[in-house]
C-alpha cells in the first residue's frame, strides 16, 4: 500500500507542475509576463479593491486555463504520438477553453482600465 503524501509533499508537487509549466511552456511565460505588467498597471492606477479582485480573478482563470490545457495536451501526447481526429479534439477543446479565459479577461481589462482613462468614452462609465 502507498503511503499518503504530507502537505508539504503535495505543495511541493504542486509547485513542481508550475514550474514545468513555466520552463516548457511559452504561452504560459506569456501569461505570467503579462500578469506583472497588468498588476503593474493596476498599482499605478491605483485600482479599487473590487477592480483589482476581477483582475486578479481573470489572471487566475488564464493561467489555470492554460495549465489544464498542458495537461490534457500532455495527456493526449503520453496515450498517442500518431495522429488521432479524437486527439484533436482534446487538444482543440482544451485551446478553446483557453482562449475564452483570454477573451474574458480582456473585457475585463477592457472595462477596468479604459476607463480610468482620462480620454474614456461616455458609454464606459
Amino acid at each position: 500500500m502507498k503511503r499518503s503524501r504530507t502537505l508539504l509533499e503535495s505543495f511541493m508537487y504542486a509547485i513542481s507542475g508550475i514550474l514545468y509549466t513555466l520552463r516548457t511552456q511559452r504561452n504560459i511565460r506569456i501569461h505570467f509576463l503579462t500578469t506583472i505588467l497588468v498588476l503593474l498597471l493596476s498599482w499605478l492606477m491605483n485600482l479599487r479593491a473590487l477592480e483589482l479582485l476581477l483582475v486578479i480573478v481573470a489572471i487566475t482563470l488564464v493561467i489555470v486555463a492554460e495549465m489544464i490545457n498542458t495537461a490534457i495536451e500532455t495527456v493526449v501526447d503520453m496515450y498517442t504520438k500518431e495522429y488521432h481526429p479524437l486527439a484533436e479534439v482534446a487538444k482543440n477543446v482544451a485551446a478553446g477553453a483557453v482562449l475564452i479565459t483570454v477573451l474574458n479577461a480582456i473585457v475585463i481589462g477592457y472595462y477596468v482600465f479604459l476607463k480610468k482613462l482620462p480620454m474614456s468614452f461616455g458609454f464606459l462609465k
